[in-house]
């Protein structure tokens, strides 16, 4: 659960005009969270966590942020949380190893492991909280993404974005970030590159996350 390059790119390429209430499902330790509400400084995040410690570090980083008046961490399950509030921007980097072999370590299962049904109540669920100009952000594998495409038109969220991201140039893509809403106008599409060489990232993902690695 330590900081992954899946979560990162998710929180810098997530994007909402002005949003005002953004939701974080399963935030691990709030990396995710955190850079949302650096971005958008208008912004108050709820972090939805179902780890007992990894919630912990999220509340506790939270906490000794700059962030702290505008960031809450909820430990619980996604299927248990409940808001009366409608969110103009949610977002998850969750489990996607949906079928597959199950770690023999608890907390790992929880975080990379989905049942079945389990992207049918993420879809339900968000989609009751966005509001109507709201969108729902998401990470996942080629596969996984191309099925949640597909069954989000069943709760009336349509592809607005898809970002293709690459290894490098010479690889097809491993990962896609989807950006679901409720509009329906047409699809764009982009695509990220993280390395240009062995160990040597391209502009275009330092450009990404200067704002948030001290490296770049």
């Amino acid at each position: 659960m330590k900081i992954n390059t899946d979560g990162v790119l998710l929180a810098a390429i997530a994007d909402h005009a002005l949003p005002l209430a953004i939701l974080d499902i399963g935030t691990g330790t709030g990396v995710i969270a955190l850079m949302l509400a650096q971005r958008f400084p208008s912004a108050k995040v709820d972090a939805v966590e179902i780890d007992e410690s990894a919630a912990a570090a999220a509340e506790k980083n939270a906490a000794h942020s700059p962030f702290a008046d505008r960031t809450a961490v909820h430990y619980t399950s996604f299927e248990r949380f409940t808001s009366t509030v409608k969110y103009d921007l949610i977002v998850s980097n969750p489990p996607y190893f949906v079928n597959d072999l199950k770690s023999t370590e608890k907390r790992k299962e929880i975080a990379r492991h989905a049942d079945e049904d389990f992207f049918e109540m993420l879809l339900h669920k968000a989609a009751s909280f966005l509001n109507d100009s709201g969108s729902l952000w998401l990470i996942l594998p080629v596969k996984q993404a191309e099925n949640v495409v597909v069954n989000a038109v069943l709760y009336k969220l349509f592809p607005s974005k898809i970002v293709h991201v690459y290894s490098d140039a010479a690889k097809s893509s491993f990962r896609q970030i989807i950006c679901l809403d409720f509009m329906n106008k047409g699809l764009e599409q982009e695509h990220v590159y993280i390395y240009e060489a062995e160990g040597k990232y391209t502009n275009q993902y330092k450009q990404l996350l200067r704002d948030f690695f001290l490296a770049f």
